[in-house]
């Protein structure tokens, strides 16, 4: 089942390589502005490259079941689309919170616009598939 979609597989790596990329950021961000682990605060630049990666991780979490879910019950050109569209947003929001945060509404707008329309079409095709359409 999994090997049938090829495309939202690939999403799910570029969306692992984003979470590796936020945490990459974060290690980057405590040892040049000297914030010491366990510590979350301190600069804020480093302040809003652990808010990217906790961001990222939250809505990750919420996303992947969705994009399979949707590849699925739907289609892995659809889910993978929707999954792009996410991670784009995603990156946006991220590249932009991270040099000021006014500038990441656009991009947080657009990944919550895909999860959304990734949840409503996971949640139309599993309602599909239990009343035998």
């Amino acid at each position: 089942m999994l090997s049938a979609s090829p495309l939202t597989a690939g999403v799910t790596l570029l969306i692992v390589l984003l979470m590796f990329g936020t945490g990459f950021a974060v290690g980057k961000g405590r040892h040049k502005y000297g914030v010491q682990a366990p510590a979350v605060t301190g600069h804020p630049v480093f302040e809003r490259l652990y808010r990217v990666q906790m961001n990222t991780l939250e809505w990750a979490v919420m996303t992947l079941p969705c994009l399979w879910i949707c590849a699925v019950y739907v289609s892995d050109g659809i889910a993978a689309s929707l999954g792009g569209v996410w991670l784009v947003g995603r990156i946006w929001y991220a590249v932009g919170y991270a040099r000021a945060p006014e500038k990441r509404a656009g991009g947080f707008t657009v990944g919550a616009l895909a999860f959304g329309a990734l949840g409503l079409a996971a949640g139309g095709g599993v309602l599909w598939s239990l009343i035998g359409a």
